[in-house]
């Protein structure tokens, strides 16, 4: 089903959008490498890309989610990093308008999609992810701080497979303990957004208290 945090999330990146201007969409962002106009473009490329997932799928027909792949996928990233900032932000609020447009079509949730042989429900799910980490990336008014503990809570179930073989690692934040793995126990204290931040490969705002292990990919 369609999540309301989610149509929120676009809603609140579309007014954060309106702190970028041509100056600092060329300054980095938080994902080294990448600037601010990296970001925008990815993220209005993801728009179109899931929009792509969930009408096929309502057709009953699968696609790839970029032409082309990966190589694809970051060549345009390159490209249209290069555009004027209103055409990237316009794109991302037209994207992901279909997006969640295309989204109350939906009339069985359970509908198969190429992307990760998920379904439609993972979609919405996977926006999410991209719509908050992302809005974050942009090192902006909006940062990790500001991720509710719902999303926190998610992010951290989606993440489980960073979590190193051989170790139980125990994020204990206030009030909240999260908890995954067999092997040996690993402890690491702080706040819950700081914690999530970390198991994202973002840099936490706050402490953390305990031995940091190296963590897998991003499943």
């Amino acid at each position: 089903m369609l999540k309301p945090e989610v149509p929120a999330a676009v809603r609140r990146l579309n007014v954060l959008l309106t702190e970028v201007d041509e100056d600092n969409a060329r300054e980095p962002s938080a994902l080294p490498g990448w600037s601010r106009a990296h970001l925008l473009a990815h993220i209005g490329n993801f728009g179109d890309a899931m929009t792509r997932q969930v009408t096929e799928a309502l057709e009953g027909r699968q696609a790839d989610m970029y032409d082309g792949g990966p190589p694809a996928r970051n060549a345009a990233i390159e490209s249209d990093a290069a555009k004027p900032v209103d055409e990237l932000t316009g794109h991302i609020t037209e994207a992901l308008g279909n997006l969640v447009t295309a989204w109350e079509r939906v009339d069985d949730w359970s509908r198969p999609i190429r992307h990760r042989n998920g379904t439609l429900a993972d979609t919405v799910l996977n926006a999410w992810r991209e719509v908050d980490v992302h809005a974050a990336d942009l090192d902006l008014s909006y940062t990790t701080d500001d991720w509710s503990q719902d999303f926190c809570m998610h992010l951290l179930a989606f993440l489980r497979p960073r979590v190193p073989e051989g170790t139980r690692l125990v994020l204990q934040a206030p009030g909240v303990r999260w908890a995954h793995g067999e092997g040996d126990r690993l402890v690491i204290e702080g706040k819950l957004t700081d914690l999530t931040a970390w198991m994202a490969g973002r840099q936490p705002r706050g402490p953390l208290t305990g031995d940091l292990p190296e963590l897998s990919p991003w499943p």
